[in-house]
């Protein structure tokens, strides 16, 4: 059994002042900080993932250019590549092996399985060629990103477990029913220092 962590778009456009902001975000990226500096170690893998916008067009209806955002499948414009709002938040310290996964270029791209490394490969190939059977999921956010990267680490095979104190999501409750959906699919829902003990 070889388990990686996912930490899902801990960017500075999902955290507090950036163009689409999740309360908690922050402290999130603070949390994970520092519970990669005592837990790194049980880790065999450590994936990272950035929304990675295209700067020109709307990146597959995704960037409400025309339209007023409706906050569900069109957003106001974030995460382009190479901007500070693409950046990891300045809180998140990930070690030098984490492999960096980017995606939404040109697209949506909720879900980490919709990404690639900086040689083109596909997460979910990445995942099979590192014998990956575990994961555990962190990032933002609990209603979008984390539940589509959860759901699909399931429906590949992955044993799923979403740390529940090191998410944070846009609306509350759309993150309690993302939460009740992953654990009725078969994820594991559990605390980072319940893993401690």
């Amino acid at each position: 059994m070889t388990r990686a962590l996912i930490i899902i778009d801990v960017q500075n456009d999902f955290t507090e002042g950036g163009a689409l902001p999740v309360t908690g975000g922050a402290d999130v990226a603070a949390g994970i900080s520092t519970f990669l500096a005592a837990n790194a170690g049980q880790y065999g893998h450590i994936y990272a993932s950035r929304d990675w916008h295209d700067a020109d067009g709307d990146n597959g209806g995704h960037f409400a250019v025309d339209d007023a955002p409706d906050f569900t499948a069109s957003w106001p414009v974030h995460c382009v590549a190479d901007t500070a709002g693409a950046e990891y938040h300045p809180a998140l310290t990930l070690p030098e092996a984490t492999v960096h996964i980017q995606k939404g270029q040109g697209t949506p791209g909720y879900s980490i399985f919709e990404g690639v490394d900086s040689g083109g490969e596909k997460f979910g190939e990445l995942l099979i060629a590192a014998g990956v059977t575990d994961v555990d999921v962190v990032g933002l956010a609990t209603d979008f990103c984390v539940r589509a990267s959860g759901l699909d680490a399931l429906t590949h095979g992955q044993h799923v477990r979403v740390l529940t104190d090191l998410v944070a999501g846009v609306d509350s409750g759309a993150s309690e029913r993302a939460l009740a959906e992953l654990a009725h699919a078969g994820a594991v829902l559990a605390t980072s220092d319940a893993l401690a003990r």
